[in-house]
């Protein structure tokens, strides 16, 4: 697949009221006829689910009815996920072209993640490859990691490297290889670095607005319509121990 060299234009992300009372706004990141990239806030659903409680894909198509007076239902296409706790960068499909397109380049492993985390400041991490074999407990909603094959388990791939140290915390980022359940937040865990305020895992206390510090921090591919090339990077939550590394 071509890329072009020149980088598509990326629009300033802008807050927009749309999320009832709790305060805070839609984020867009980059928009087109095509495609919208949103900075997700920790604690919102990406899609749909059992709680019924109100959707980022929501919002979204809430703005899009707004700025561009579309009149009936709005086309939104979700292409992939973040979990509710998780902050960071979601790419949502405004025409069915883009849906389809984008649907493959993810399955293809074309698009490519960069996940930032805040884990204790020691042990000390290394630049390296993990890799587990992961089970999921349903009724749990939680993944375990195994050192080699076991009955049910997929194999679970990614690079993790330091980048900057705290008193108390250090940011690492990762690299998916594989996309399984839970599976930076697992494997994180299972050498000895639980993400903060990632209770399930292992950290030893809560955050105050209920989110752990995992944010999908970058996004790269191809555009699925023009070939342009988009890279966008989406700014930390505005908790205090996110601020002192941005």
């Amino acid at each position: 697949m071509n890329i072009h060299d020149h980088q598509a234009h990326l629009q300033h992300a802008r807050a927009l009221p749309l999320r009832g009372g709790d305060g805070g706004g839609l984020q867009v990141i980059y928009e087109d006829n095509h495609i919208i990239i949103v900075n997700k806030a920790a604690g919102e659903i990406v899609q749909g689910d059992k709680t019924g409680d109100r959707t980022l894909i929501d919002d979204v198509k809430a703005y899009i009815k707004e700025k561009y007076a579309k009149p009936g239902e709005v086309f939104l296409g979700t292409v992939h996920r973040l979990d509710r706790p998780v902050s960071g960068v979601v790419v949502y499909a405004r025409t069915s072209k883009a849906l389809t397109r984008l649907n493959k380049m993810f399955r293809d492993g074309e698009v490519h993640k960069t996940y930032h985390a805040l884990v204790p400041s020691e042990p000390r991490i290394t630049e390296q490859t993990l890799i587990h074999y992961l089970t999921r407990n349903e009724k749990q909603n939680k993944a375990y990691a195994h050192k080699s094959e076991v009955t049910g388990s997929k194999r679970a791939v990614l690079d993790v490297r330091p980048l900057k140290s705290g008193d108390r915390v250090q940011l690492v980022e990762v690299n998916l290889h594989t996309g399984r359940h839970h599976q930076i937040r697992c494997q994180l865990s299972t050498i000895g670095l639980p993400i903060r305020g990632d209770l399930k895992y292992g950290a030893p206390r809560s955050n105050p607005d209920g989110s752990i510090c995992l944010h999908a921090r970058h996004i790269e591919f191809v555009h699925p319509v023009s070939k342009a090339l988009i890279s966008v990077t989406a700014p930390y939550p505005a908790l205090p121990v996110w601020r002192i590394f941005e």
